[in-house]
């Protein structure tokens, strides 16, 4: 039975159609994730089931006493509002919301909410929101800011909740771990699919196989009915008029609407020897360490991800890789030939009375692909912004649209490193789809700040985490790598522990008595990983085979003075070996700066 009835939805902002006679029923228990393109109504959808809005024609029919709790998107708080006046109630039990705050590491109940990260903030609504009695959740992005150990907090409780949970996200990991139910909204239309977020992808091809094959179909009978028709039928018998009635309804037939999906191209920018290097870096604010004495230098083509709790200074290195805040001590070098494209985790300032275009006009007038230069207009109708939308101004967009419409401009600079600083907030999952789709084909280095599991794993071959204190460790591979490595740290951890513990009345050394309070206080040492010690063995004897390797085109260049065609061949291999050995040569002096510090030079 249905708790929930939506039934024969309309709503239009302005000229744009958003539900057009939509209809879903929601039955107890059900964990449903909304997906589809930004702007195609899912937290408008969610705002009408919590009241909030309401449809211009149909209705949202709700069993009698049911309780909803709604976080939305962006929460609003007062103005000097504290953690202890928004969450807790006064002259009430207050202990469940505590617990919450606590288990969500929030204990400073008197800090005011306007000095609180993204991430705090939003971890402060849901231990509110979670404490209460009520029988439907409503969430509009709720892992939005929040670290890697919240989202798995989160994951758990709602995996255990017994009640109805509707929520939009496009963090596909915790789509495949929590829902059984998928609604798809898709120009103006709702689909349900009962199964998480992997099953939906094959339910979602089945479908629009189907509606293909049915077109084809229609389309075959009425060639067929057409050429009846030409033949200069008269419509005097029933079953003539009948047949002429059946050819209108074919013409006047729907063709199944395919959603269209953002298309990226990018043009390989030269990249010279010297990329991003940080020598020394430090930098605190207050009492907070964000880098201790870090040292890196950022390979060609290198996919950094950059992860850590919230507050840990993930935000502050991108900003000072991109030259926006100044180390304390220390130096980053960016390389001359170096460009730069940041997309901030900040929604971007934009003026609302802009025109889209302009915007885009601002940044160039034509662009760069692989295919040739194009228009600003050409390049947004790939972005999926309509003509009609092109000369819209800005203030109409969604937000998910504005974070498209920055990551247009973004990628509109050709730069040939790219920063983005939790790209999937508020962008939708076939954007990052895409997005992932390019950064794999894209020939310069990546750099991402991202709590998105799914798309760490697509895009990322080198994790850096950041422990909050000033330090950083480094883990080879993407997410489920460093999720692999930690388990198996912690799994032999827990081994030792019982070991020591098994020891009974033996006399122990002072320091055993907690066997990890030493290695929490030590000084993190920087060590090789094993495909590092491999590379530190060999990089010598590879560094001298390219460069007797250039000595012997040299040879071959000399003695081929007048071959033109030849010349041509050897002078396009040296500049390809030359490459070759400026990057061994970069790798060789980073793998000897850990050497030293480790003693093994």
């Amino acid at each position: 039975m249905n708790i929930i009835n939506v039934e024969h939805l309309y709503k239009i902002y302005g000229e744009k159609i958003i539900f057009d006679d939509a209809s879903f029923g929601i039955q107890k228990g059900d964990k449903i994730g909304i997906v589809g393109i930004n702007g195609t109504g899912k937290s408008t959808l969610l705002k009408m089931i919590a009241g909030e809005e309401t449809p211009d024609k149909g209705q949202i029919i709700k069993q009698n006493g049911l309780k909803l709790a709604y976080v939305p998107q962006n929460p609003v708080f007062s103005e000097d509002s504290t953690i202890r006046s928004y969450a807790l109630k006064k002259g009430e039990e207050n202990w469940k919301v505590e617990s919450n705050l606590t288990e969500l590491n929030i204990t400073r109940f008197d800090q005011k909410i306007e000095h609180l990260s993204g991430g705090q903030k939003k971890r402060v609504v849901l231990a509110k929101i979670l404490s209460d009695d009520f029988d439907v959740l409503l969430l509009d992005e709720p892992t939005n800011h929040l670290d890697e150990a919240m989202i798995r907090w989160l994951e758990e409780y709602l995996r255990s909740y017994k009640g109805t949970v509707i929520m939009v996200t496009h963090d596909r990991y915790f789509l495949d771990r929590v829902t059984n139910r998928i609604l798809e909204i898709s120009h103006g239309k709702m689909y349900g699919y009962d199964s998480d977020y992997s099953g939906f992808l094959e339910l979602k091809a089945q479908r629009e196989e189907m509606e293909s094959a049915s077109e084809r179909k229609r389309q075959s009978v009425l060639r067929m009915e057409l050429e009846w028709a030409k033949r200069g039928c008269r419509a005097r018998t029933t079953k003539q008029r009948a047949r002429l009635e059946r050819l209108e309804q074919l013409k006047n037939g729907n063709t199944p609407i395919k959603d269209q999906t953002v298309e990226l191209d990018s043009v390989e920018t030269r990249m010279g020897k010297k990329t991003i290097e940080l020598h020394h870096v430090s930098k605190k604010y207050g009492e907070k360490v964000i880098l201790d004495d870090f040292s890196y230098i950022v390979l060609k083509n290198q996919r950094l991800g950059i992860i850590g709790p919230n507050g840990c200074g993930k935000s502050t290195l991108m900003k000072m890789i991109a030259g926006q805040v100044i180390p304390d001590s220390g130096n980053i070098e960016i390389g001359e030939t170096i460009k730069i494209g940041y997309f901030a985790q900040e929604e971007q300032e934009m003026d609302p009375s802009q025109r889209v275009i302009d915007y885009v006009k601002d940044i160039a007038e034509y662009i760069t692909t692989r295919e040739g230069k194009i228009s600003a207009s050409a390049l947004l109708e790939r972005f999926l912004f309509t003509p009609d939308m092109q000369y819209a101004p800005i203030g109409k967009l969604s937000g998910g649209e504005k974070r498209r419409l920055h990551l247009l401009g973004v990628l509109a600079e050709n730069a040939n490193v790219l920063l983005f600083d939790e790209a999937g907030n508020n962008l939708d999952i076939p954007t990052l789809t895409i997005l992932e789709d390019y950064l794999n084909s894209f020939s310069g280095i990546v750099i991402t700040v991202s709590h998105d599991r799914y798309f760490l794993d697509n895009i990322v071959d080198r994790i850096f985490e950041l422990d909050g204190k000033g330090h950083i460790r480094q883990f080879e591979g993407g997410y489920t790598d460093y999720l692999n490595v930690k388990k198996r740290e912690s799994a032999s951890t827990q081994f030792t522990d019982k070991t020591e513990n098994s020891r009974g009345n033996l006399p122990k050394d002072p320091a055993e008595s907690n066997p990890k309070s030493w290695k929490q206080n030590a000084p993190q040492k920087v060590k090789f990983s094993y495909k590092e010690q491999r590379e530190f063995e060999t990089i010598d004897d590879d560094i001298a085979a390219l460069e007797e390797r250039i000595e012997k085109i040299k040879m071959q260049i000399n003695a081929n003075a007048t071959n033109s065609v030849k010349l041509k061949e050897l002078f396009e291999e040296q500049e390809k070996v030359q490459a070759q050995l400026d990057e061994k040569t970069e790798r060789w002096v980073y793998l000897n700066e850990i050497a030293e510090k480790i003693g093994c030079v």
